[in-house]
């Protein structure tokens, strides 16, 4: 069964300024890197839709997509801060990030694949409730958490993110709730800065120290985040992927390199293949180092599609 690679074309349209690291050549770096591996031949590519504002309504206040909508700009920028910046094109390219989670959940839990991979920008594990901040607008990976849980009523999904920063937004919509088993590691002392204390109960939060080598990372996965999950026992696991862990990003200090994307991956997959029926979605976050990027997104889909 084909791993699913879904993204669209409006993806490439948002942009915040040629100084942005956050930008559309992300994409292709990725692109390229699957078209020089031969992975991209083995993976069935769609194109994200749409999301329904009922879909960002589960996880996202009215006020929040009025705010951007009144604030979209029609030519030149609008800043939410000095780092989230709208172009004419943001809103477009949130929306089918965020339908690409929906989409993928769908062709996962319908069966018609087994993992897939959402290829989108602008990320969104920042994305609060009512905030857009830290290049996020709309929380793609909460929207099709919310979605799997309401729509296709799913009792318990597990959210694994490996960014270098701390998912904040995604912890603010999914605290307390026991349906939803978060476990993250970041490092620590850098942005956003804002992971909760005490830490929930349905969140496994790891705070590291900088230049944290791959193999306490693997460490922290095997000894913190795996009992965990094997006891949560998810019925889908939805992954943020950010990949400025790496040793060459220069967004954070870790030392990350993609044969330990490649492992925590394959970690993952084998507990969904035991709890989950192997049903694994992946969003792509961070990563901004172009070439680690694309070399780390290679490795990490290899492990996905279990090539």
């Amino acid at each position: 069964m084909e791993t699913l690679y879904i993204t669209h074309p409006a993806c490439k349209l948002h942009e915040m300024g040629d100084w942005h690291p956050e930008c559309p050549a992300r994409l292709d770096a990725i692109h390229d890197q699957l078209v020089a591996s031969g992975l991209l031949d083995f993976l069935d590519e769609a194109e994200a839709p749409v999301a329904a504002e009922a879909d960002l309504l589960r996880v996202h206040t009215a006020a929040h997509l009025d705010y951007l909508r009144s604030h979209a700009p029609k030519q030149g920028y609008f800043p939410i801060d000095a780092d989230t910046i709208m172009n004419p094109h943001t809103l477009e390219a949130a929306a089918v990030a965020a339908g690409a989670g929906i989409a993928a959940v769908d062709a996962v839990l319908g069966g018609s694949h087994q993992t897939a991979f959402c290829a989108v920008r602008p990320p969104g594990h920042h994305a609060r409730p009512a905030q857009a901040m830290g290049f996020c607008f709309y929380n793609n990976l909460a929207v099709a958490a919310a979605y799997a849980l309401d729509s296709h009523g799913l009792s318990r999904v597990a959210i694994v993110d490996f960014d270098v920063h701390h998912g904040n937004g995604t912890e603010d919509m999914f605290a307390g709730d026991d349906r939803v088993l978060m476990c993250s590691f970041f490092q620590n002392s850098i942005f956003p800065g804002t992971w909760r204390r005490p830490c929930p109960e349905n969140m496994v939060n790891i705070p590291v120290d900088a230049y944290t080598r791959g193999d306490e990372l693997r460490q922290v996965v095997s000894d913190l985040w795996m009992p965990r999950l094997r006891a949560f026992s998810p019925e889908l696991v939805l992954i943020s992927a950010g990949f400025d862990g790496h040793r060459e990003d220069d967004m954070g200090q870790l030392g990350l390199v993609e044969a330990d994307f490649s492992w925590i991956t394959q970690q993952v997959v084998a507990l969904a293949g035991q709890t989950a029926g192997g049903r694994v979605v992946s969003f792509l976050e961070g990563g901004y180092a172009l070439s680690a990027l694309g070399r780390s997104a290679v490795a990490h889909i290899r492990a996905l599609a279990s090539l």
